[in-house]
């Protein structure tokens, strides 16, 4: 009798305890790992994020950069990381995109969701004086003449690169009817284009606004579900016959196994964090487009990204 009452008041005493330390969370610093270099757009949306959820939490959120093997780094970082709600980070389209390339065991299931933060749509961009007024003239002019266009965005197998290959996809042409010209991101690729290297960039409409506002470039298109509320004069590609979206994505996670109720404490605060008024404004002056999603929608958005960017991708040749 004396030993099952020490073993009652032993597990009763660790219970509490455990509810203790559930209840104090947070009670030291969080690190929010990004997979990408700082100046970006996720690393700008994850310091916002961390700023937001640091007011929120009362705990200092220390953004820490983990960059190298085309996002993979960082992401494993992240997966690996202790999951205990003081490892939280940003999960990007790649991880829907990497594995099928053979650079990564990771899934999108090595990770709990927690928000949907960015989804920011390519754009068909081309010099200003280009002979296309949309883009069924351009891929009228593909057809005609493949091979002669080239494009770019991005690394041969980037989101970017998707774009392209999901737009020829859907207007029946062959992907080699636009051969792409790797790139180490829209910057240099936009340049490449105003220097006449390549004709067409599939990038985001974002990162090509500035050049756009500037008359430099024309965007005949772009690959959204609707016009953008921050560019209503910009088409979508539905609109013009081709049935295709995509963006480059940014959401909110944290290992898979972390606790429950550390998780629930995180939904919450994210639910703050994302809906404050200075949140909202950098983003939204940033050129990003603020996509919302939580729970088992964004779930379910992000296991169908996968299994589209797989298919794409096995089509195209470049999966493993």
């Amino acid at each position: 009798m004396k030993i099952n009452a020490f073993l009652f008041l032993l597990v009763g005493t660790l219970l509490a305890c455990q509810s203790a330390g559930t209840s104090s969370y947070p009670s030291s610093p969080i690190t929010y790992y990004v997979p990408w270099a700082a100046g970006g757009m996720t690393d700008l949306t994850s310091r916002m994020m961390a700023t937001s959820l640091q007011q929120t939490l009362g705990e200092p959120v220390n953004v820490v950069n983990r960059v190298g093997g085309g996002g993979v780094v960082g992401h494993l970082a992240l997966a690996k990381a202790k999951p205990d709600g003081y490892n939280i980070g940003a999960v990007t389209v790649e991880i829907t995109m990497l594995p099928h390339m053979g650079l990564t065991d990771l899934t999108h299931q090595d990770y709990h969701f927690l928000a949907l933060q960015i989804n920011n749509a390519a754009a068909v961009t081309v010099q200003q004086e280009a002979k296309w007024q949309n883009v069924q003239e351009l891929l009228d002019d593909i057809e005609a003449n493949p091979g002669e266009l080239k494009a770019s965005g991005t690394a041969r197998g980037g989101v970017w690169d998707l774009a392209r290959l999901g737009m020829l996809q859907e207007a029946g042409l062959p992907i080699d009817a636009l051969p792409w010209v790797p790139s180490q991101g829209s910057a240099p690729a936009l340049q490449e284009l105003l220097a006449g290297g390549v004709d067409v960039v599939t990038a985001s409409l974002s990162e090509v606004d500035a050049m756009r506002k500037s008359g430099l470039v024309r965007v005949l298109g772009v690959m959204s579900e609707e016009r953008l509320e921050r560019f209503p004069e910009v088409p979508t590609l539905k609109e013009q016959g081709i049935d295709w979206s995509i963006g480059g994505w940014v959401a909110l996670g944290v290992p898979a196994s972390t606790p429950a109720d550390i998780v629930a404490k995180l939904d919450s605060a994210v639910q703050v964090a994302a809906h404050t008024p200075a949140y909202i404004d950098a983003l939204t002056q940033a050129g990003s487009t603020i996509q919302f999603k939580t729970g088992s929608e964004l779930d379910r958005f992000v296991a169908e990204q996968d299994k589209v960017n797989k298919q794409l991708m096995q089509s195209a040749g470049i999966a493993k």
